[in-house]
């Protein structure tokens, strides 16, 4: 049974919830290694709660930032992606996408930031049981969900200095547990399931059989 398709104009929080409880590693297009670029922000913000971020721009490729090697494309990068974050404009999002789909395996999720959104891209993504989400940042969506952004003050309208208390060999990651769920699953998800984990294992996916 296929469920309801995720509206994009609106996504619940449980959806968005689950996406950042699950995924681990980050590809971010368009990273910009200058300090005061909105994608150094948000790369920055996201290493430090414990995703593994890996910076793209061919511009920069071979270079390291905050410690993580910069790539050029996402075919280069040696190891699965689970989420792709695309910080560049909405024309370059289709083919961004395009070539997230030919990585094997798959990655679980692509993210489109803050102003950036393509139904075309989106779509061709979910046909592959891919889930999506547009014009949304993780950094403010990961802030809003566990509570931080209140806690350090920002929604009390109350400056703060304190930083948030540490996690776990000092990860400033806050919880997210609360009750989740995938959000767009379909037929086409769970057979790309399969298929990443077949891929990751070396055995034949469902597709070859």
């Amino acid at each position: 049974m296929q469920s309801v398709p995720i509206n994009h104009n609106s996504y619940p929080d449980p959806y968005i919830r689950g996406i950042l409880n699950t995924v681990k590693s980050i590809a971010m297009v368009g990273f910009s290694p200058k300090e005061n670029r909105p994608s150094y922000f948000a790369f920055k913000y996201l290493l430090e709660r414990g995703y593994q971020m890996i910076p793209v721009n061919p511009g920069q490729a071979g270079k390291e930032v905050l410690g993580q090697r910069i790539y050029a494309q996402l075919a280069d990068i040696p190891e699965p992606v689970d989420m792709i974050d695309i910080f560049r404009g909405s024309q370059y999002a289709l083919a961004i996408v395009e070539e997230a789909l030919a990585l094997t395996p798959k990655p679980q999720v692509i993210w489109m930031q803050l102003g950036v959104r393509s139904d075309e891209a989106a779509a061709k993504a979910e046909a592959c049981g891919i889930k999506v989400v547009m014009n949304r940042c993780p950094k403010i969506e990961y802030g809003r969900l566990s509570s931080e952004i209140g806690w350090i003050g920002v929604n009390s309208r109350t400056l703060s200095s304190k930083r948030a208390p540490l996690f776990g060999r000092g990860v400033q990651r806050m919880s997210l547990n609360r009750s989740t769920f995938a959000g767009g699953t379909t037929d086409a998800a769970e057979r790309a399931q399969h298929d990443n984990a077949a891929a990751a294992a070396g055995a034949p996916s469902a597709t070859d059989k």
